[in-house]
């Protein structure tokens, strides 16, 4: 049976970009580089905004405001253009043009709890927060992590992760810092139907 991982890069302040900021807001490290590249052979799950984003940034369009890619955001999109990806979407038609992806019209939460049924190693999703919303709120998500770089970008932050969210219990597994500043969290979730002090309706 796979495992399926929810795994955001944020701002401290719970964005997942920023306008005017670089990937990884300009702030990655050797030691968060290292941990990249050693990270396991995954698939990613995405939707259709992520994929149209991710695979227009591997066929070389250069993100608002810069003139070309940073070494570091080159080698994390080809890590990604070689990865398996699963690409949830009623919008998208085939054939997808990006490599190893492949297109699943079919509902998400359903399609995703036979991959883990029925497969081993890791599913990952990247970005597409309304997809790890949905997985978490059916309760198919084994570990949630999240990787909060030290910056807040309350006037230009992008795409709050969070609203929207039901109440989770996190039950800490694992914890790291990378290059003096920036920390990883993971967690267990666990979706609550209420918060403790409250009585169900």
């Amino acid at each position: 049976m796979s495992e399926l991982l929810v795994d955001f890069i944020t701002s401290l302040d719970g964005y997942a970009s920023g306008a005017g900021w670089p990937g990884f807001w300009g702030l990655e490290g050797p030691e968060y580089l290292a941990w990249l590249g050693e990270q396991p052979e995954v698939t990613y799950l995405m939707g259709a905004n992520t994929y149209r984003l991710m695979s227009g940034f591997a066929a070389g369009e250069v993100p608002g405001g810069q003139d070309e890619f940073r070494p570091e955001e080159e080698s994390s999109v080809d890590e990604l253009t070689q990865a398996s990806k699963v690409v949830f979407s009623s919008s998208l038609e085939e054939p997808l043009t990006w490599a190893n992806s492949r297109l699943v019209r079919d509902d998400a939460v359903a399609a995703v709890r036979a991959l883990k049924s029925n497969g081993s190693g890791l599913l990952s999703t990247i970005g597409s927060l309304s997809l790890s919303r949905s997985l978490l709120r059916a309760g198919l998500v084994d570990r949630f992590r999240v990787v909060m770089f030290p910056v807040i970008t309350g006037a230009t932050g992008a795409e709050r992760i969070y609203d929207g969210y039901p109440d989770v219990a996190l039950e800490m597994t694992e914890h790291r810092t990378f290059d003096g500043g920036i920390q990883l969290v993971e967690y267990k979730p666990r979706v609550l139907e209420h918060p403790p002090l409250s009585t169900p309706a």
